[in-house]
């Protein structure tokens, strides 16, 4: 682990998936009912019984590939946060199964549930979660002692994880002395150094200021296309969800609505509810080159004329950062793959037509 690994990334992180075909983590039918305190203690209950007390989660399946990030988006009691923390157990479930890397996680005996949630999982927090008394390497280091890794190992990693985010000069600080955007780097670190293989993120960036947001959504990508976590990221915002999923599902009141990609919501809302929420959209901060250029042709020329020396761009870049090329006369631009390789071209017209509604099935 380095943090020079971070500074020639420019691929997108959603075309990075380990094992696509196969689900890492794989969740039905899950439900989760919260009774009255003074009703009989939780445990599994019928379906029938769910009227006795409150649905949170209706019914859910949804799986996780290895090396996605898989977003949970919906407003405030749609469930998206009770479904994260059933993953990790910190809420029986009532009814349904979490299988992850073919282990039922509901079956897991109290030693075998502490190894899951030290070595598997990590959970990042919305505020924060840090110990104010102990310095950031000691915040960082802490999972790695809880395993029982002797003090030199774990403060090694632990500053090795906090260089990665960008805070290596800072490892001394006390919690007290950073900003919020500080301090939910600090968290990213924790969970890098751990090597955990699943990320849970509830509303990690919602109590940060937009700006330090956007910068915290760029590093965790980074931070992904280097290390290739299984990641769940539970948001409120669509936009955010858009911007950093490969799939989200979007919840409504304990139920899934719909789960797909971000194109998937966009193009294709599976009802009315959907619309409403991505009419509200910026898709030139979700669409990028990669999903709407002109691909090589069979014979593995780009279509049109040769131009040598077009201007060339990610097929990462999101449609506001081509606006500006355009706009200094460019006519069309190369996209090119992680390698650097070509995969086609786009126009200032494939842009426009692809921030209008439904314009991405017209570009196609």
């Amino acid at each position: 682990m380095n943090a020079s690994h971070l500074q020639a990334l420019t691929t997108d992180h959603r075309e990075e998936a380990m094992n696509p075909e196969v689900p890492f983590i794989q969740v039905e039918h899950l439900t989760k009912v919260f009774h009255p305190a003074k009703s009989r203690p939780l445990r599994l209950l019928p379906k029938k019984a769910a009227n006795q007390g409150f649905v949170a989660v209706d019914d859910v399946s949804f799986q996780v590939q290895q090396g996605q990030i898989f977003v949970i988006m919906g407003l405030s009691g749609s469930g998206k946060s009770t479904i994260i923390r059933m993953l990790n157990r910190l809420i029986d479930v009532s009814d349904g199964s979490i299988t992850v890397d073919g282990k039922d996680v509901r079956a897991l005996a109290p030693a075998g549930l502490r190894a899951y949630r030290n070595q598997t999982i990590n959970m990042v927090f919305q505020h924060f979660g840090l110990f104010p008394h102990k310095s950031l390497v000691h915040n960082v280091a802490f999972g790695l002692k809880v395993r029982g890794v002797d003090r030199e190992t774990r403060e090694a990693k632990a500053a090795e994880a906090l260089a990665l985010v960008g805070l290596g000069d800072r490892i001394h600080a006390m919690p007290d002395q950073l900003s919020g955007g500080m301090k939910q780097r600090v968290g990213l670190a924790r969970a890098l150094a751990t090597d955990a293989e699943i990320l849970l993120m509830d509303e990690p960036f919602s109590a940060l200021d937009p700006l330090i947001r956007k910068d915290m959504q760029e590093l965790l990508i980074k931070l992904q296309r280097n290390f290739k976590k299984t990641i769940v990221f539970v948001t409120h915002d669509l936009n955010e969800a858009m911007y950093l999923g490969d799939r989200i599902m979007v919840m409504k009141q304990g139920k899934s609505i719909q789960c797909g990609t971000a194109m998937d919501l966009l193009e294709a809302p599976a009802d009315p509810y959907i619309e409403e929420f991505v009419a509200e959209v910026d898709r030139s901060k979700v669409v990028t080159a990669g999903m709407i250029v002109r691909p090589l042709d069979p014979s593995g020329a780009p279509p049109g004329d040769p131009d040598a020396g077009a201007v060339r761009v990610s097929d990462a870049t999101v449609l506001n950062e081509l606006l500006p090329i355009f706009a200094a006369g460019t006519e069309r631009v190369e996209v090119v793959d992680q390698q650097g390789a070509s995969v086609g071209h786009v126009t200032a017209e494939e842009v426009f037509t692809a921030l209008s509604p439904k314009g991405y099935s017209n570009a196609s």
